[in-house]
């Protein structure tokens, strides 16, 4: 098993609870559709992906790639913007089907890892997939930053680590020092993408502005650099604090 969460047993979206689909507050520049969207790809990632993946291979670990995200192993299946793209290399169009009938036709059977964890995407393989386009651009791209920044930040502590896309609460992170390092993808907390920065023991100050840590969102960080900066920073702070 490979699931992780912080020492107490909790986790951030244990802090946050789930998404309620809620947009009201989404900053300017933000599709529409958004939640509708990353709900649908949480599915797809969740019931289709890691899923099956877990059955067969024992891992529930997704990545990123360009256009959106993929399995570590078989099956091989990735999401490309709007499509799920299978190992054989069908393009499945993600709207207008239901989770059952695209598992069926990406060779798979839909349904969630068993036994790991209580929350996740709560998408039921009877509904409907319903992804926009736009909206599935503007995550994937925010997951490609997220992967980027992860990626030298961890080479700049020592570590060559590969961020992990957890299909539980559908966010991108990496583990250094007893700190979770990440971007989410949204939640009732933050409806909308969003950096993060929790460490395992509470820390004190301006900088940590969440009941669980450090958080801005993504489109607050979005001069080149500002997604670093604000890893950096925490890393710091939370070392000065250790």
């Amino acid at each position: 098993m490979d699931h992780t969460t912080t020492p107490s047993g909790t986790s951030l979206e244990d802090k946050t609870v789930r998404d309620d689909d809620r947009s009201a507050n989404l900053s300017a520049g933000v599709p529409a559709g958004l939640a509708r969207t990353r709900r649908a790809l949480h599915g797809v990632a969740e019931l289709i992906m890691a899923g099956p993946q877990y059955r067969t291979s024992d891992t529930i670990r997704l990545r990123v790639v360009a256009g959106g995200f993929a399995t570590v192993s078989t099956p091989d299946l990735r999401v490309d913007g709007d499509s799920l793209v299978t190992e054989i290399g069908d393009v499945l169009p993600l709207h207008g089907v239901t989770y059952a009938a695209l598992a069926e036709a990406a060779g798979v059977t839909a349904g969630a890892p068993e036994g790991l964890y209580a929350d996740g995407s709560g998408a039921d393989p009877s509904e409907s997939v319903d992804v926009d386009a736009d909206a599935a651009a503007h995550l994937a791209h925010c997951l490609a930053r997220g992967d980027t920044e992860l990626r030298r930040l961890a080479s700049a502590s020592g570590q060559e680590m590969a961020p992990v896309l957890w299909p539980e609460h559908f966010d991108l992170g990496i583990v250094i020092d007893e700190v979770n390092y990440g971007v989410s993808l949204g939640d009732s907390a933050i409806g909308e993408p969003y950096a993060y920065v929790v460490p395992w023991r509470p820390r004190e100050g301006d900088f940590w502005n969440m009941p669980f840590g450090a958080a801005r969102r993504m489109a607050d960080l979005g001069e080149a650099g500002d997604l670093a900066a604000f890893l950096e920073e925490g890393r710091r702070r939370a070392g000065d604090a250790g």
